[in-house]
């Protein structure tokens, strides 16, 4: 297998409002420190706000590639953090539900980045609409982030299960973000590993992490800025890169499970 297929990382949520772009824009952060390549996918397509997290201000996005016909290498936008971002629209309905073909052309354009990046981030809505379920099944791991409300443990629930059982995903990286300790974010992980246990066959959960409760991570959203990078010295800094550190050391994974693949093409040389 090529030693340059990247890691395609899904960051995704049952429900909004738990963190999980925000911790996708640290995860980027700190892979990046240690020395992986690293771009992230917006892929909340019609309710963008990675740029917006990064206070940045793109001239073109995803809109552009689907209607304007540039190439993505056009809406690679730098960040000064180490990374770049694919930026997506926001308010813009017709981003809301790709038709097939957008999803296989956002697919192919994508090989322009398979030699040059590490980990591909793919930042995803909440919930179970299409685009949401299509993006997690195209990365090749999924980070599922949970928060200690039962809402977020219900939601994420009916997203494994969904994925589950319409389309055989049998694994996801578990993070619970705003914990009030590790203890306590264990109980939450374990509350979810026996749902899935009780209700579900053949789940494989792994619980990757936690970040606290912080409000370095609150004044970091305030200004535009990765919390990592404004306060590294803070709990949520360095949980967060404890939890990349981890990430890093993943491999890529080799095989095709029957749903179309970002970079599919060198998956399916790999075989």
């Amino acid at each position: 297998m090529s030693a340059t297929l990247p890691i395609v990382l899904s960051v995704t949520s049952g429900k909004g409002g738990v963190g999980k772009t925000n911790l996708s824009v640290n995860l980027a952060l700190c892979l990046s420190r240690l020395g992986k390549r690293c771009v992230i996918l917006d892929a909340d397509l019609g309710l963008a706000n990675v740029d917006v997290v990064l206070g940045l201000t793109p001239e073109k996005n995803l809109f552009h590639v689907f209607h304007e016909g540039v190439s993505l290498n056009d809406i690679l936008h730098p960040t000064d953090h180490g990374f770049s971002i694919l930026p997506a629209a926001s308010g813009v309905s017709g981003m809301l539900s790709l038709t097939t073909g957008q999803k296989l052309e956002l697919l192919e354009a994508m090989d322009v980045l398979e030699d040059s990046i590490d980990f591909l981030i793919v930042d995803t809505g909440a919930g179970i609409n299409e685009n949401v379920l299509y993006f997690n099944l195209a990365a090749q791991d999924r980070l599922l982030v949970v928060t200690p409300e039962p809402t977020s443990l219900t939601d994420a629930y009916a997203l494994i299960k969904v994925l589950n059982l319409r389309h055989g995903v049998d694994t996801f990286h578990i993070v619970v973000n705003m914990a009030a300790s590790e203890k306590s974010a264990k109980d939450i992980f374990a509350k979810l590993y026996n749902a899935c246990d009780h209700f579900l066959s053949g789940i494989s959960l792994n619980f990757v992490g936690s970040v606290p409760q912080d409000p370095a991570v609150r004044q970091a959203v305030i200004r535009q800025q990765p919390f990592c990078s404004l306060n590294p010295g803070a709990e949520a800094s360095k949980a967060m890169l404890g939890i990349a550190r981890k990430i890093a050391q993943w491999k890529p994974q080799d095989h095709l499970d029957g749903n179309i693949k970002f970079f599919w093409k060198k998956l399916l040389f790999a075989e």
